[in-house]
């Protein structure tokens, strides 16, 4: 059964779901929705998803959304093929969840918010907020020195082998690194930027890298 992914590829919460499922070697198929022409906020897209946000995804009969339940599911349903994402102990599994928790809460919407005023909006044809990025650029900025404390006891944040934690990171530090020229943030932090050369040339983060074209 090809699993059905509801998102524009090039957007970082579809590609959170798709590197977990390359990494799980899951065949799937993307169903583009286009935002500019909010499509996701279209009767018939909010039977999928109720608030109007993507990822979706459409496996058989069964329907799930939000992107960190999604890699969930899927880490747990094949947890017996690939790469272990959940952790091999109880205490490994809380470990992964406690940095899954830490990038959506205390990463995710920094890096959203900067991207949106530094990339998107003039990408639009419209003026970002500079000082608000600014702001967002110091807050990271701390998060990151947590981070490279964290990875100087630990090759990946939730100890030595890579899993959900991890794989969670990878479309925000791209567009950080790649479009919002905020490569200095990691770059400047030897154990975040080995950190990030490791996850960030894995085969199945190059092979959705090739599927987006970049």
């Amino acid at each position: 059964m090809v699993v059905k992914v509801y998102g524009p590829i090039m957007a970082a919460c579809p590609q959170r779901v798709m590197a977990c499922l390359l990494e799980k070697d899951v065949e799937f198929e993307i169903v583009h929705v286009d935002l500019e022409a909010e499509e996701h906020k279209t009767s018939d897209f909010l039977l999928r998803q109720p608030f109007g946000q993507v990822p979706a995804i459409e496996d058989g009969d069964f329907k799930l959304f939000e992107s960190r339940a999604i890699i969930r599911y899927y880490a747990a349903k094949y947890e017996e093929r690939g790469p272990n994402l959940l952790g091999n102990s109880l205490e490994g599994r809380a470990l992964v969840d406690q940095w899954l928790e830490v990038e959506a809460h205390n990463f995710n919407d920094l890096v959203y918010t900067l991207v949106l005023q530094l990339v998107v909006l003039p990408r639009m044809g419209k003026h970002g907020d500079v000082v608000l990025a600014r702001s967002c650029e110091q807050k990271l900025e701390k998060v990151f020195d947590i981070y490279e404390q964290r990875l100087s006891n630990a090759t990946y944040l939730a100890g030595d082998s890579f899993t959900l934690a991890d794989l969670s990171h990878l479309p925000g530090i791209r567009y950080l690194v790649n479009d919002a020229g905020m490569g200095h943030l990691v770059a400047e932090r030897k154990h975040v930027n080995a950190w990030w050369e490791a996850i960030s040339n894995r085969s199945a983060w190059k092979k959705l890298m090739k599927l987006v074209n970049y």
